[in-house]
């Protein structure tokens, strides 16, 4: 338990610190397109990445997180090398040709769908990232299957960077969304070439693109293809109809909540990507740890999402009008009623990385298909009549759907969590900080506000037993030479 807290804080560490510089520098940059765009521009932006991510599946079929636990699983084996090499050229393969039949059913869709001129030529443009991220997906995930997560998370800044460097020029000189589509574009290029630098480094270089293997190859990922293209509709679906049947504007305000929402789930996703490798080999050499570190991880991202979810929920007219320019207030109750998808989101992708570790990849992508169907038929239902209101309440409902799902299908490990202290006492804690936030509300500026109940939010959980040594260990770990934890 100690190296794989070890090689997880290791992993997590170098992770938080590339997406914290990333989340901060995106998070000021939305604020500026936002502002910038405005509400109907904005909308449009919003749609173009919608459709791209919905058809993003396509491109990937599930090949990276199976590339992930095939890599991370047969690494130290004699022959591991090799067929890490020969999984890759692959993968690599098969991937590029997915990213071209992508591409072909994102304009379709747009076609289809009579979508203006204008957002059918930025489709078309943002279309051509696919082809790249064909190349940069098969690589990252080899690093990943090696838990080299400090070789991808330079390139991660690199091409955050790019894009925030030309984007905002572009929308200096008045270009539009069009330049930062281009930008983007651009930076997922230098991204691409810096993972591939990453993989040579591993020694991965296969001499020749390979399409032997492709139909098993393809048998083996399609649960993980399934999930993907399941969380991508569930999670895009909505911004595509608001924008068929509502309008630029009401898309532009939906977008700019849940955008803030998945600001928050930075957190989440360093620590289950960095638990996941790690995990998937610890689950091999000692399953009765299991519940254990299922439990701590839950508790710790619980620790995390519920004080963001109770505070958001209070002040998000506040952070709306701080954040946004004039004509986005209608953003303010659709964000207090989706910023509640956080601790969901957060335990969803927690459970479901287990359940693909225990090799329940089937049922984990029966429980996000159940979960995205129910969304996309209530969405279809209710978002042309009752628009973003409908939306983000289906988006909170879906998110409850699947972990109730997951939950149910590790109902055995679920028996055996402390339910007290993984979810009762971080949610008592943040319940008392948001009567401090309720309290202060209309006495002092949202800055201070923010500072004195985060504070008391700590002082909560020392005083309710929800943090303790267990903690503070885990966290000194962060600190933890790479030396000490490479053969863990």
């Amino acid at each position: 338990m100690k190296s794989l807290a070890h090689t997880v804080a290791r992993n997590s560490a170098w992770g938080l610190i590339a997406q914290i510089a990333i989340k901060m520098m995106s998070f000021a940059f939305s604020v500026l397109v936002i502002r910038k765009l405005g509400a109907e521009a904005f909308g449009q932006y919003a749609a173009v990445g919608a459709f791209g991510a919905i058809f993003i599946f396509v491109a990937d079929l599930g090949l990276s997180p199976y590339m992930v636990r095939q890599i991370a699983r047969g690494r130290n084996s004699p022959d591991g090398q090799r067929q890490a090499q020969q999984l890759y050229a692959t993968v690599l393969a098969l991937r590029l040709w997915l990213s071209g039949m992508a591409a072909v059913l994102i304009l379709l869709a747009a076609w289809l769908t009579q979508r203006p001129a204008v957002m059918t030529g930025a489709i078309a443009l943002n279309a051509v990232t696919l082809l790249l991220y064909g190349f940069q997906g098969s690589s990252e995930a080899a690093l990943a299957g090696f838990e080299r997560f400090d070789l991808s998370a330079s390139g991660k800044i690199a091409n955050q960077f790019v894009f925030f460097l030309i984007g905002g020029l572009a929308l200096w000189l008045g270009y539009g969304y069009y330049g930062l589509i281009i930008a983007n574009l651009l930076g997922v290029a230098l991204l691409t070439y810096i993972c591939w630098r990453g993989v040579r480094e591993l020694g991965l270089q296969p001499q020749s693109l390979t399409v032997q293997g492709w139909p098993v190859l393809l048998r083996a990922s399609l649960p993980f293809g399934l999930i993907g293209f399941a969380l991508g509709l569930s999670y895009k679906f909505d911004s595509v109809l608001l924008n068929i049947f509502r309008s630029d504007a009401e898309t532009g305000w939906y977008n700019a909540a849940y955008n803030l929402v998945f600001s928050a789930a930075v957190l989440s996703n360093v620590f289950n990507s960095a638990l996941y490798p790690s995990l998937t080999r610890e689950a091999m050499r000692a399953p009765e740890r299991l519940p254990l570190v299922l439990e701590r991880g839950l508790r710790y991202l619980m620790l995390a999402a519920l004080p963001i979810a109770v505070g958001v929920s209070m002040l998000a007219d506040k952070l709306v009008a701080f954040l946004f320019q004039a004509g986005f207030e209608p953003a303010a109750p659709i964000l207090r009623i989706i910023i509640w998808t956080v601790p969901l989101m957060y335990s969803s992708e927690m459970l479901g990385y287990v359940v693909l570790i225990t090799d329940q990849e089937r049922r984990a992508a029966r429980s996000v298909i159940v979960s995205t169907g129910l969304n996309v038929l209530c969405n279809l239902l209710l978002v042309p009549r009752y628009g973003f209101y409908a939306a983000a309440m289906m988006t909170v409902v879906t998110e409850a759907v699947l972990v109730g799902q997951h939950a149910w299908t590790l109902r055995g490990l679920m028996r055996r969590i402390n339910w007290m202290s993984t979810v009762l006492r971080p949610l008592a804690a943040a319940g008392l900080m948001g009567v401090v936030t309720l309290l202060l509300r209309p006495a002092v500026p949202l800055v201070v506000n923010i500072v004195v109940s985060g504070c008391a939010y700590g002082l909560f959980l020392l005083v309710l037993g929800s943090v303790g040594r267990d903690e503070l260990r885990f966290f000194r770990a962060f600190r933890a030479p790479a030396e000490e934890v490479g053969g863990s």
